[in-house]
């Protein structure tokens, strides 16, 4: 299916056109229909030789209901654009052609319209150098009269060319669907429409709503008046939804893939029209069918920060238009660049921030990816996702890496741990979390990733340099210098606790010993030489097997206090086995 939106002025008798074109009336209301006059959008189709079926979007031309023509023209990509040869370029054309010029449409064909009442020579000559201006440029024109049927058969072909011309959305895309109409049916519950510009729905599919939140279910898909159960862009759609009442959703709101979509209320864009610095303090930003009041802030000449009045679904690429409602007219284009800018805080930020999005202005996905990656450091590839940008960076554990920021931190690494180490020696090493606050790190895993990146070692959560000697103080390493000496001539005689408190030796300081392989911790506060396990177990040998806890220790020549956990010491490794009756002997 090719959608294509109708433009033109109330009075162009472009409804006529298309209702002769389709068979269809566009005017829904009975009050349109009466007074000859498009208040809301109109949805007729066709059937065309070659192209299959084609949908059209009526929009109002009144200039009171240019916020509804918005809504109708933003996700269409082509233009069938309406003057009359009685009437000729009207003003409310101008908004009408610079709307579509903003939303950066490139297809479309002029229908001069009532020729049977003036030449549309004039007319049409006058329309065509008005677009050719425009991102429109050249287009194919044709004249025709609802009333004699002149021109309709040209009309049609033209029409086919036209529909051949605009390529179909990217089914695989994620889906944002603007919503542009809301009713209930009785039985059935919530029902939106909208233009299907990108991505598939089908039933059954969980999506979001961007204004509240709330998760819906598809209960069930129309497409020009049949039932599906998968819709592909281009097309026009009615969603029934399961999960949400209708006071909840309305026309300016989407129907969003789940968790794949930001909704932001400030943004930084470049823009094409109006000075930044000469734009009204407030305007209303349209994209798809939404209209939100926003207050620019200039950062440079081509460049500002938008704050909207309520958040939308946006990425970066995305275009929008500025409105100025009180003098009726379209501002600017804007093309939204950063959808997480950064603060401006500091002096001279607003500057710097707008020369950088100048350089970025125009620049490949790619390159944006990597400035925003350059400015996070760290991202997931669901934040590229979001931000609507390709993966880029380097792999770091699920994260992508910015590779200066990644080289940085790889070459702090070392540096940190050591110094860390330094004030806090008889720390088992440093810990794991604290060495990512030290190097503003996003999350545990990446830390991790990188320590062993940077040959260090890591082990219960804590960081070492991988070939630490663990040095000890030197008042430390006398203290145990002495334990040492005096388990030489008695190895199975452990100091006790006022033995090692007068040598200032506690619990911390033990364990240091313990890692630098100087002592062997055998339990609470008992501490031999660190081959202590290999001489207790070449004395058991000579004891006859099974042997006792009272054997083992006038073998050992110690006491109970430090037999009873040696021997359980030497059970969990595997040198001794302890039978039911609480006897053991060598494995």
């Amino acid at each position: 299916m090719r959608v294509i939106a109708t433009a033109g002025h109330v009075d162009h008798g472009k409804s006529t056109v298309i209702r002769a074109l389709t068979g269809m009336e566009p005017d829904r209301w009975a009050e349109e229909q009466r007074r000859g006059l498009t208040i809301g959008l109109g949805f007729v189709w066709t059937t065309l030789p070659g192209v299959g079926e084609v949908a059209f979007v009526d929009v109002p031309g009144h200039e009171k209901f240019v916020p509804t023509m918005l809504a109708g023209v933003g996700p269409v990509p082509a233009v069938l654009f309406v003057v009359a040869a009685d009437g000729g370029w009207m003003p409310q054309s101008d908004e009408h052609l610079a709307a579509l010029d903003a939303f950066g449409v490139r297809h479309g064909m002029l229908a001069v319209t009532r020729a049977d009442l003036a030449d549309p020579a004039p007319a049409m000559a006058d329309a065509l150098t008005r677009i050719g201006r425009t991102s429109l440029g050249e287009l194919p024109a044709v004249a025709v009269s609802a009333r004699t049927g002149r021109g309709l058969d040209k009309l049609r072909a033209a029409l086919v060319t036209l529909a051949t011309q605009v390529g179909p959305g990217d089914p695989a895309a994620d889906v944002r669907l603007w919503i542009d109409r809301t009713f209930t049916i009785d039985g059935a519950g919530t029902v939106v429409t909208g233009t299907l510009a990108a991505g598939t729905l089908r039933v059954e599919d969980q999506l979001v709503l961007a204004g509240s939140g709330e998760r819906v279910r598809v209960r069930a898909l129309q497409s020009l008046g049949k039932d599906l159960d998968v819709v592909v862009p281009a097309a026009r759609v009615a969603v029934n939804l399961r999960g949400t009442a209708r006071p909840s959703v309305g026309p300016g709101d989407a129907l969003l893939t789940r968790d794949v979509w930001r909704r932001t209320d400030v943004l930084d864009a470049v823009l094409t029209g109006d000075d930044a610095r000469q734009l009204p303090r407030e305007l209303v930003l349209h994209i798809g069918s939404a209209a939100v009041r926003v207050r620019p802030r200039a950062l440079g000449p081509t460049t500002t920060r938008l704050r909207l009045a309520r958040p939308l679904p946006l990425r970066v690429g995305d275009r929008v238009l500025l409105r100025d409602p009180g003098r009726h007219r379209v501002a600017a284009r804007a093309d939204v660049l950063d959808i997480d800018p950064p603060d401006l805080h500091r002096r001279g930020a607003a500057a710097a921030r707008a020369a950088e999005l100048t350089a970025l202005a125009g620049a490949p996905a790619v390159e944006q990816a990597e400035a925003l990656l350059r400015r996070q450091r760290f991202l997931a590839p669901a934040g590229f996702r979001i931000a609507g940008l390709p993966v880029v960076g380097q792999p770091v554990s699920v994260l992508r890496a910015d590779p200066t920021a990644l080289a940085a931190a790889l070459a702090q690494l070392p540096g940190t741990v050591r110094t860390w180490s330094a004030d806090n020696p008889l720390a088992a090493g440093m810990p794991l979390d604290v060495l990512r606050q030290a190097l503003d790190l996003p999350d545990l895993a990446t830390t991790e990733h990188l320590v062993r990146d940077a040959d260090l070692s890591l082990a219960d959560g804590r960081v070492r340099p991988a070939a630490d000697p663990a040095a000890l103080p030197p008042t430390l390493q006398a203290a145990v210098d002495t334990v040492r000496a005096d388990l030489s001539s008695a190895p199975f005689v452990a100091p006790d606790t006022n033995r090692l408190a007068e040598l200032g030796l506690g619990y911390q300081e033990l364990a240091a010993a313990a890692r630098a392989g100087q002592l062997l911790r055998v339990g609470n506060g008992i501490v031999l030489l660190p081959d202590a396990e290999q001489r207790a177990a070449e004395i058991l040998a000579t004891l006859p097997a099974p042997f006792t806890v009272a054997q083992a220790r006038q073998a050992l020549d110690t006491t109970r206090r430090v037999a009873v956990p040696l021997l359980e010491l030497l059970d969990r490794n595997g040198i001794t086995r302890r039978l039911t009756d609480g006897t053991r002997h060598l494995r």
